[in-house]
């Protein structure tokens, strides 16, 4: 399996690869092979400043002569107007990575700016948010970190380092009971140490789950905040709880006071907006 710094290494020159393609020609055409320059990084809309390591990443591995004066860190509370950093070499190194770096630091800066706005909603309840595995394809290391950035918790990273029995897996194994005993009989022929997690869509779902035991989370599926809060009482604590489905900006205090333990939220990183920042010469 790749590492996180492999995968951002692939991403880093997957994205080069269909920027630059045989040469940025705008750039080569106009500006002489030793100008040096100068640009910084302008903040343009308030929110939280995340994706400062990768771009540092992103101008070393494009042109290690490049220097980078960081202003502002990972997780800091930037506001219109702020300078985040400033960058000095070759011309054409500035204006052939600006764009790569301006698309991962605002995508990464949006979503961490969405999750701290989920996580001040939770403070004083327990309850932690979630990310899920709705993610730009090739990019879901970095943004799983903007949500650790903004303040939220890293659900399973893919389909290899958590075992979660959703509705799909449920139906297709026979039922709640197969599903459980067919996944403890995998873990151990297969020698594996993974958490369980199972979906639930109804009291008798869960009723099943608790009666049969061997998981060490419950996903409470489009459960209403009642039914929320009658299912946490049903679990007593003797499994982690997350709530799914459904749940918005609007609604997802509501849920936390219930007593869930997690509350997972595909918005964070299936629709958010990019945080406005532009790369200047200066």
């Amino acid at each position: 399996m790749l590492s996180v710094d492999e995968l951002v290494d692939r991403l880093i020159d997957l994205s080069f690869a269909e920027d630059i393609g045989d040469g940025d020609h705008t750039t080569l055409c106009c500006i002489p092979e030793d100008a040096m320059g100068k640009s910084h990084l302008l903040i343009k809309e308030d929110g939280i400043l995340a994706g400062v390591e990768i771009a540092k990443e992103v101008f070393r591995r494009f042109d290690p002569t490049m220097k980078v004066e960081v202003l502002m860190q990972d997780g800091a509370r930037v506001k219109k107007g702020d300078i985040a950093m400033i960058v000095t070499g070759k011309v054409r190194s500035l204006l052939q990575t600006e764009r790569l770096m301006l698309n991962i630091m605002q995508r990464m800066s949006g979503i961490a700016t969405m999750t701290n706005r989920y996580v001040k909603l939770l403070e004083g309840t327990g309850t932690r948010v979630l990310d899920t595995r709705k993610t730009t394809p090739g990019m879901r290391m970095l943004e799983k970190q903007a949500v650790k950035i903004g303040g939220g918790c890293n659900h399973r990273i893919g389909l290899f380092d958590m075992i979660l029995l959703k509705d799909n897996h449920v139906d297709f194994a026979g039922g709640i009971v197969n599903a459980i005993d067919r996944c403890h009989a995998y873990l151990a022929e297969k020698g594996l140490d993974l958490k369980i997690e199972i979906e639930v869509r109804s009291f008798d779902e869960l009723q099943q789950v608790l009666d049969r035991g061997g998981v060490d989370r419950i996903m409470l599926d489009n459960f209403s905040v009642p039914d929320t809060k009658k299912a946490v009482e049903m679990i007593n604590h003797r499994f982690e709880t997350e709530s799914s489905g459904g749940i918005t900006f609007e609604t997802i205090r509501a849920y936390a006071e219930q007593g869930v333990d997690f509350i997972s939220v595909g918005a964070l990183t299936h629709s958010v907006k990019g945080l406005d920042m532009s790369f200047k010469a200066c």
